[in-house]
């Protein structure tokens, strides 16, 4: 399809990055508070009154990804056939039940029981929400539009931290998870009366709006399929190399960005011997560097078309800053700009990385490879946590931050491994900044 007479951005309208961006990101945001408010918790008591563990918080944190594995290639699968916008909302349900039952939690074991249930109830959530900016955003606005979503992470992290230090000073952890569960309540009214799955369903999109999401869409699906991308059975799609060194990829990254966030607040909290207020403002700055990296990095990669580089690159500089943060420790201070850089390359990959699967596989079986890729990719965020806690309670903090460096090496590795087809190929970029393809 001639796509010549949507070359600039006065061509298009674009309801759809204020229409259907913020509620996604604000949905995805409450998620991940609920997901990570336990790194203020332990340190904030409740490690204390339950007993619980160097090792244990780790596993308490991590198996979070093991309940996540159940509804990834579902999630997905139903964005693609069915209504992410109803998933989304009994999941919204779901985070509000299950927080609120971890602020009455009297055991460990009751905690790990609803971290478990937790994980289940958000499993499905990041390819569904994937699937439904794929069905919003042809390719060369996918990125941005994936990095704006993805951006949840270190918004949550700057909303999360001085709110989580706050509630824990002010009464106690319990009432920080009762907080923060009611919170999703609000959310689910805004995503019930706001979103949309696709631009043949929305009342408010103009027709020149809708006519050109419809047109780029089906071509970049008929491009794909004349490329002889895969579009079989996920047992074919199981089946593809690519797909496993995606899988295997997102493991060892997740690996390193979980395995900083639990311990982030703890970390910084012996570094400097601070309270849990001044450790939940200290937390702030990695997580606004976080927003100016995504943005860098995924702006770069739909410019240039480059994936694989823009993936790779921000893997390297996050596990040199790992790494320096141990090896600055002397320094107070040195120490926390590493742990600064950090934050900033933390989710830099993400956006680019969420591109891929939309190039290799068709938009039917997409949403199930998102899915799988993100279900076992997670893994790591059951590891990271948990072997940063065996190996504090064995060596040290030191040893168990240069693990999740070398993770985050080896995720590196496997990014520039990753198979041309990979990249976007031959995007242009026009005065605006725009992308316009070849007829």
């Amino acid at each position: 399809m001639n796509t010549s007479s949507y070359s600039t951005s006065a061509d298009i309208p674009h309801q759809r990055w204020l229409r259907i961006i913020p509620p996604i990101l604000i949905a995805c945001i409450i998620s991940y508070m609920d997901r990570v408010n336990i790194a203020f918790a332990m340190p904030g008591g409740m490690d204390q009154e339950l007993g619980i563990t160097a090792s244990m918080a780790g596993l308490a944190g991590g198996i979070f990804f093991i309940g996540y594995l159940f509804l990834q290639v579902p999630g997905g699968k139903i964005a693609v056939h069915g209504s992410g916008k109803k998933f989304i909302g009994w999941s919204l349900v779901a985070w509000a039940v299950i927080s609120v039952l971890t602020g009455l939690v009297s055991n460990q074991y009751q905690l790990l029981a609803l971290r478990f249930l937790l994980g289940v109830a958000e499993g499905g959530m990041l390819p569904v929400v994937l699937t439904m900016i794929s069905n919003w955003f042809p390719d060369a606005e996918r990125g941005r539009a994936n990095a704006i979503v993805i951006m949840f992470v270190p918004i949550a992290g700057i909303v999360t931290a001085p709110l989580s230090g706050w509630i824990i000073t002010a009464l106690d952890w319990r009432w920080l998870f009762i907080i923060e569960g009611l919170l999703s309540i609000v959310v689910l009214i805004l995503w019930s009366m706001t979103i949309y799955d696709r631009p043949q369903e929305a009342r408010w999109i103009s027709e020149t709006e809708k006519k050109y999401l419809v047109e780029t869409l089906a071509a970049e699906q008929r491009a794909i399929a004349g490329k002889e991308v895969k579009n079989a059975s996920l047992s074919v799609v199981l089946s593809d190399r690519t797909l496993w060194q995606l899988i295997a990829l997102n493991f060892f990254y997740q690996t390193g960005i979980y395995g900083y966030t639990l311990w982030l607040p703890t970390i910084l909290k012996e570094l400097t011997h601070s309270t849990m207020g001044q450790v939940g403002m200290l937390a702030i700055l990695p997580y606004i560097g976080a927003i100016a990296g995504m943005f860098i990095f995924s702006s770069l990669s739909d410019r240039t078309g480059k994936r694989k580089l823009f993936v790779s690159l921000p893997l390297v500089g996050f596990a040199l800053c790992m790494f320096l943060s141990v090896a600055l420790k002397e320094s107070i201070w040195l120490s926390y700009a590493a742990l600064v850089g950090c934050g900033f390359f933390l989710q830099s990959a993400a956006g680019v990385f969420w591109t891929i699967p939309a190039r290799l596989f068709s938009a039917e079986m997409a949403g199930g490879a998102r899915g799988v890729i993100n279900a076992l990719g997670n893994l790591g965020g059951f590891c990271g946590p948990y072997a940063v806690g065996v190996l504090i309670n064995l060596y040290s903090k030191d040893a168990g931050v240069y693990c999740l460096a070398i993770s985050l090496a080896l995720a590196a590795l496997m990014a520039l491994l990753l198979p041309v087809k990979c990249d976007a190929g031959n995007a242009a970029v026009n005065p605006l900044g725009t992308h316009k393809r070849e007829a």
